[in-house]
């Protein structure tokens, strides 16, 4: 049984501060297990005990996630597959908190993958506003020549519209069959850049995201996860 101070138990749930939370103490404005408490002193049992703050159910806060994942093949970026194929979070440890995938990786690509709880964090990563940058490596058909390539870099029409400008790097020298493209976005639609390959004549055989902006995968095995630093998040949208 774990026992703490009432107001620091509101504390640590972000009711208020604990001189605040002192102070809705003395209001009558805190009720445990329904009755109102007032004296300062009150220990509780937050496991066993209903905690009111308003009216409303103080609750300790979530804590946020953040995780790179190097997600491999065959498995579909979602919390839950009707289909009963393999999703991203089988391959995380059992978790209190709700994880979801930053948008999308098809189920044929792999690559870096941030699974998180903070919704402000992933829309954050997603819209185009905040320039967050996704680079892709792509092995393809053929060889783009320098026109193809000028063509991606500086947007290309598909059929939900023009794509941004990005930067479009030949990787390998050009063979007669195959080449390895690399793609940075801050777009993110739907099979994007599938589709920008297609569009050229250069269809892709195998895809791989490297990074997120800054964040790389630097050895991180496929199928391997890792937990973000706080350095990394502070320095994400840098």
């Amino acid at each position: 049984m774990t026992l703490l101070r009432l107001h620091k138990y509101l504390a640590q749930c972000g009711v208020a501060s604990r001189r605040k939370a002192e102070t809705l103490i003395a209001a009558g404005r805190v009720q445990v297990d329904g009755q109102v408490v007032s004296e300062q002193g009150c220990m509780v049992n937050p496991e066993s005990q209903r905690i009111t703050c308003d009216g409303r159910v103080v609750r300790p806060m979530a804590k946020l996630v953040y995780i790179l994942l190097n997600k491999p093949k065959g498995y579909v970026t979602t919390t839950h597959d009707p289909q009963g194929r393999p999703t991203i979070l089988t391959l995380l440890p059992p978790m209190r908190e709700r994880l979801f995938p930053v948008g999308r990786l098809d189920l044929d690509t792999e690559g870096a993958l941030l699974v998180t709880n903070d919704g402000a964090f992933a829309h954050r990563v997603l819209h185009p506003s905040f320039h967050s940058e996704k680079t892709y490596e792509a092995v393809v058909r053929g060889a783009p020549d320098a026109a193809a390539l000028q063509r991606l870099a500086c947007g290309i029409v598909l059929d939900d519209g023009p794509t941004a400008p990005c930067s479009v790097k030949m990787l390998t020298a050009p063979s007669a069959t195959h080449s390895r493209v690399r793609i940075v976005l801050h777009e993110g639609r739907k099979r994007q850049v599938k589709r920008m390959l297609a569009a050229i004549g250069h269809p892709v055989v195998s895809l791989r995201r490297t990074a997120y902006g800054r964040l790389r995968l630097d050895g991180l095995v496929v199928g391997k996860y890792r937990f973000l630093t706080a350095d990394e998040l502070e320095k994400f949208f840098l």
